[in-house]
Parts: C-alpha cells; sequence; structure tokens
C-alpha cells in the first residue's frame, strides 16, 4: 500500500493499458484484500495498478487515530460502534451526519495523487474513499471517472455518493438499493477473491491431517474474529462446540493477546496466523462468522458453508442478516441455533450442497471489467 508522497510519476503503460488508481483503507485486513486482488487482474491484463491507503491521506494523524477507534470500539466497547452506525451509517430516508467533511480533508491529496499517476480511473474500495470521489468528481477537481468497489453485503449510506460514476456490488439486490438511493449505475459484478479460493487447494491435505491429529473423528468448525481478533465471547463459542463434538479451529488473527488466553481452551486448535487460508477454509466443514466480510466470500468461493453468529454491531450484523436472506449462509440466533446449523451443514447431503451452490453462484462476472469500460478501453 503506497503514501502520496511516495508515488512517482510514471510512464504510459506498455500495449496500451490503462493506469488504475485503487483506494483502500487499513481497517482490518478485507478491504486491503480487495484492493490488491484488484490490483494483480488489472496488472494480469496488461495495466498498470496502483493501491493507496487513504487513512494517511488524512492530515494531523486523523487517519490513525480513526482507525485506532474503529479497532478498539470493535473489540472492547461495541456499543459505541453501534452508536456511531445508527448515528452516520444506518440506511433510511431520515437525515443523519455525513462522513464527507473528515474525508475532503484528504481531497487535495488524492486529486494530487491522481494528477502525478494520471490515473485513468480511480477505484474506491472504502466507504469514506467513495464519499471522496464522488464529491471530488461532482465539483469537476477529479478528472478521471469513479468506479467504486462496495464490499459490503449491506449497503449503508456512507457508501453512496451521486457524484461518481459507477458501483460495482457483490450481489444484484444490493445493485438495486443503490440504484434506489443515488442516480448512478450500478451492477452486481460478485465478491473479489484470489484464484487460490475458487481452485483445488493443496494444502487441505496437511490442514485435514493436522485436525485428524489433533481431535481425531471431531468436524472442524472454523471461528474466524477477522484480522483484528474482534469477536464476542469467542471462548465461550469454542468451549460451546468442543462439547458437542466439533473441533472449534479459532482464528484470532493478529490479536496476539486474545490467542495467548485461548491457546489452552480444552478441545480446540488455536493457531497462529493464518497465511493458507484457501487450505484451511477447504479442509474446515463450515465456518462461523461474525462480519459478513472478506472471510465469508472466501469461504463460499472455497465452497465451505457460513453460518452467522454473535456479529459484530452495525454493518457486520446487518450483513449477516442479508446474508443469510439471500440465502448463501445460515443465521444461528443463540447457541441452540448455531448448534442444529452446524450439524445440518457438516453433514454430508442435500441441505450442504445447496448451500455450496448458492453461495458459488455469487462468483458469477469480472469486477474489473466494468471498470476498465469505464475508463474507455474494453477488459482483456
Amino acid at each position: 500500500m503506497h503514501s502520496a508522497s511516495s508515488v512517482p510519476r510514471r510512464s504510459a503503460p506498455a500495449d496500451g493499458g490503462l493506469r488504475l488508481l485503487i483506494v483502500s483503507a487499513s481497517m482490518g485486513a478485507g478491504h486491503d484484500t480487495v484492493a490488491g486482488e484488484l490490483a494483480r487482474r488489472a496488472r494480469e491484463q496488461g495495466h498498470d495498478a496502483r493501491t493507496v491507503d487513504l487513512l494517511p491521506l488524512l492530515p494531523h494523524g486523523l487517519g490513525t487515530g480513526l482507525r485506532l477507534f474503529y479497532q478498539s470500539s470493535v473489540r472492547h466497547f461495541p456499543w459505541a460502534y453501534a452508536g456511531l452506525y445508527h448515528a452516520l451509517l444506518r440506511p433510511g430516508p431520515r437525515h443523519r451526519p455525513s462522513g464527507l467533511p473528515l474525508a475532503r480533508l484528504a481531497g487535495g491529496r488524492l486529486t494530487e495523487l491522481a494528477e502525478r499517476t494520471d490515473a485513468d480511473v480511480v477505484v474506491p474500495v472504502f466507504h469514506l474513499a467513495a464519499q471522496l470521489t464522488g464529491h471530488l468528481r461532482a465539483q469537476g477537481r477529479l478528472r478521471p471517472p469513479s468506479a467504486v468497489f462496495l464490499t459490503d453485503f449491506a449497503v449503508h449510506r456512507q457508501w453512496l455518493h451521486p457524484g461518481n460514476d459507477l458501483y460495482l456490488c457483490l450481489t444484484d439486490d444490493t445493485a438495486r438499493e443503490v440504484r434506489r438511493g443515488i442516480p448512478v449505475p450500478a451492477e452486481s459484478t460478485g465478491p473479489v477473491v484470489a484464484p487460490a479460493f475458487l481452485a483445488p487447494a493443496g494444502g487441505a491435505a496437511r490442514w485435514r491431517r493436522r485436525f485428524e491429529e489433533h481431535a481425531p473423528g471431531r468436524p472442524p468448525v472454523v471461528l474466524s474474529a477477522g484480522a483484528w481478533g474482534a469477536a464476542s465471547e469467542l471462548d465461550g463459542t469454542a468451549r460451546l462446540l468442543a462439547g458437542a463434538g466439533f473441533l472449534p479451529v479459532v482464528l484470532c488473527g493478529r490479536n496476539d493477546r486474545l490467542r495467548a488466553r485461548l491457546a489452552g481452551l480444552p478441545g480446540a486448535l488455536v493457531p497462529d496466523w493464518v497465511t493458507d487460508m484457501p487450505g484451511l477454509l477447504r479442509a474446515a466443514r463450515v465456518l462461523v462468522d461474525n462480519a459478513a466480510g472478506q472471510t465469508a466470500v472466501q469461504a463460499l468461493a472455497c465452497g465451505t458453508p457460513v453460518v452467522g453468529y454473535r456479529p459484530l454491531p452495525g454493518h457486520g450484523a446487518e450483513g449477516v442478516r442479508r446474508m443469510a436472506a439471500l440465502g448463501v449462509s445460515e443465521n444461528a440466533a443463540d447457541a441452540a441455533a448455531l448448534l442444529r446449523a452446524l450439524r445440518r451443514l457438516s453433514a454430508d447431503g442435500a441441505h450442504r450442497e445447496g448451500r455450496i451452490a448458492r453461495g458459488r453462484e455469487l462468483f458469477h462476472g469480472d469486477a474489473l471489467a466494468p471498470v476498465t469500460a469505464l475508463a474507455g478501453t474494453p477488459s482483456a
């Protein structure tokens, strides 16, 4: 991820390729993961792609403060983020404060960066970045068009600005919701994941051996707390699963304190930071998810059923509900419902196969094709 000052002016790509400037934010790992995969696809097709983190573009350390506030809220004070979501982000007709004043503070640096890199198209993958590009386009201050990749299953209002040129969405329902909210073209391209999640994973056999050695005969169920290790009563959920005959595989992200606390949990496997997520997810029987984020869509791509449980407040809870409403996952309201869902989905049969099929139906489009078309050149 580049800062504005570190990106030099550059010459045109070879063979008539385009220059993409992808604007992410280091809020967890999901936005950066999407940005990185879009950039990889662009380079594979002969384009030039740069990614930039919006947060350092904000002056006076505001970006760092925003990240620390959000991280602390979801880890320790979820009620604070729930209140913020209700006030600023929740969909609905009533007027609410906007995040645009904060985003505008990065406007000068972003326009300078777009000019220096001679970008043909700007691709925000974070909601404040979408607010900013929409504002700059509406004011005539940003020359290249902006194609927003909306990474959430649930559309919250900070994603939406009528100044943007195009919205790319995970589902048809999301695209319709965008079009109802603002007069901007929106289409469904499905989630963006690396090719390894859609192909056979060589590492799955190693994970299966590890699971069998750790807890013979127990179906492995992954409990994900995201890159920040943010989850509600994760140890209690792990104990519940172990007591019901499952092997809880607890992912603590980069939260070393949480990992150390859970390392000795009877009946659970608590690995270090996982670098082979395709192998792990393909070896697991089910993912228990609390955010409807990138880990959830990676599991769907791998053919691993997903159950939402104890979701993070705000857009996490909205996303978990939306995924279940689409039929691509299940949403467990309590411990008993969680165990019923896990027993259904961990067993081979029509129910498990149906959920897997519905999840894989999401991966139907190429998010890069409309981006390059917007910039004036068809995708390779």
